[in-house]
């Protein structure tokens, strides 16, 4: 897939997005052809791609592309490049932005052109299948801004297009094309970019959904589905930043089975865990870790993170076999720590294995890379490292972060400039 670079004074605040939904600015594909005539008051900004056609991951064209014609308007007022906020103490939480992204499509997977709305409530039938039947799938992704102040680094957005092409095959459901994802986050970002947090103090976390908003009674596919994005900005996602977390070993609740949704990022994963959850940290723990239902001996996930161990400086992580998420951070640290030299295994990881461990990490898109500084199984605690990352995770993080941030060559092409 071909990696444009993109200027953010195209979408600079002079040139107002139309906030409302009968004049929504109409998405097209960006691409280095450019119609730009800022010295005139009454121009357009014209972004075309020379192809109206892409081919799907799994061979399929979408004739929909996602091609922006964006309004240039005098009367619009100049607004901060980056967002008067409390940078420092942003937490993991939503915090409203300017637009959100919006695009539609029947059940034969044709989409309409998207288009950027100002962010607020949508409209939905009671009868939606995602309401009724759960009919759902969301990605997170992260953009950060590199230390010029001025570029903005999205990270494998291609990977969260493929997983969630991946999902929406297992949940019945048409997808956008890699390539119609990654335009639409690109462009998000772009609207949104003055809350991309300063560099170093977050990031802009990215939502992409797609729901089945079709209205149907009967158990069935919905007739109609709708892809949105939204962005906040972001600081840690626990409380206890890159200190170590405490962890519990549930045995009973269960997150996935064999031959269910485990493997895919659907909506209906994440609120079965919110019991045992709820539990954990009204005990004193930051989350929950999740054995297999068959044996309840062998790792899975922890809520909304992959698991880690180190041993003699050997990593280890539970395979991917159906019931744990294909996490893009935990595929990334895999790369990161083999070219940094260490051995890897991906494979069934006991809890036995867990407590004789020297380090243990989470990784995620919210997380990145935490610590763990306790495990608690059956009533025993064991403890791991001295309040800090020990020496395999603290590598593997610092060089992953500093490639996400821009602080590093990305000889990995994994990230994608917004400029």
């Amino acid at each position: 897939m071909e990696r444009a670079t993109i200027s953010p004074s195209l979408l600079s605040q002079n040139y107002l997005l139309f906030p409302s939904r009968a004049f929504a600015t109409r998405l097209h594909s960006f691409s280095a052809t450019r119609n730009l005539s800022p010295s005139s008051p009454s121009s357009s900004i014209k972004l075309q791609h020379s192809s109206s056609s892409s081919v799907s991951s799994n061979g399929g064209t979408s004739l929909a592309r996602c091609n922006a014609v964006l309004s240039n308007s005098s009367s619009s007022t100049d607004v901060s490049e980056v967002a008067d906020i409390d940078w420092d103490n942003i937490g993991f939480g939503l915090k409203p932005t300017d637009y959100m992204y919006v695009m539609k499509c029947n059940l034969d997977g044709e989409f309409s052109n998207g288009e950027l709305q100002r962010f607020g409530n949508i409209e939905v039938s009671p009868s939606a299948g995602v309401l009724n039947y759960g009919q759902g799938l969301f990605e997170g992704m992260k953009a950060y801004r590199k230390q010029d102040g001025k570029n903005i680094l999205l990270f494998r957005p291609e990977e969260n297009a493929t997983r969630m092409r991946n999902g929406a095959e297992r949940m019945c459901m048409p997808a956008p094309t890699i390539d119609q994802f990654v335009e639409a986050v690109k462009a998000t970002v772009l609207a949104n970019k003055r809350w991309v947090p300063p560099a170093g103090k977050g990031s802009l976390y990215i939502r992409p959904l797609l729901m089945g908003t079709g209205a149907v009674l009967g158990l069935a596919p919905a007739p109609e589905y709708t892809f949105l994005i939204y962005v906040s900005p972001v600081g840690n996602y626990f409380k206890e930043g890159v200190s170590p977390i405490n962890l519990i070993v549930e045995s009973e609740f269960h997150r996935a089975t064999p031959g269910g949704t485990g493997g895919v990022k659907t909506i209906g994963n994440y609120a079965a865990v919110l019991k045992a959850q709820s539990i954990a940290k009204s005990k004193g723990y930051s989350d929950v870790l999740y054995l297999d239902c068959v044996y309840k001996r062998y790792l899975e996930e922890v809520s909304s993170c992959n698991i880690f161990i180190v041993k003699d400086n050997v990593i280890s992580t539970p395979e991917i076999k159906g019931t744990i998420l294909p996490g893009i951070t935990r595929k990334s640290i895999i790369d990161v720590a083999r070219t940094q030299g260490f051995k890897v295994e991906e494979r069934n990881v006991t809890v036995d294995e867990l407590l004789e461990a020297d380090e243990v990490f989470c990784t995620g898109t919210a997380v990145v890379v935490s610590p763990v500084g306790s495990i608690t199984h059956k009533g025993k605690r064991v403890s791991y490292g001295e309040g800090s990352f020990g020496p395999v995770s603290k590598q593997v993080y610092t060089v992953l972060t500093s490639l996400q941030m821009g602080l590093s060559e990305d000889n990995m092409n994994w990230t994608v400039n917004l400029s």
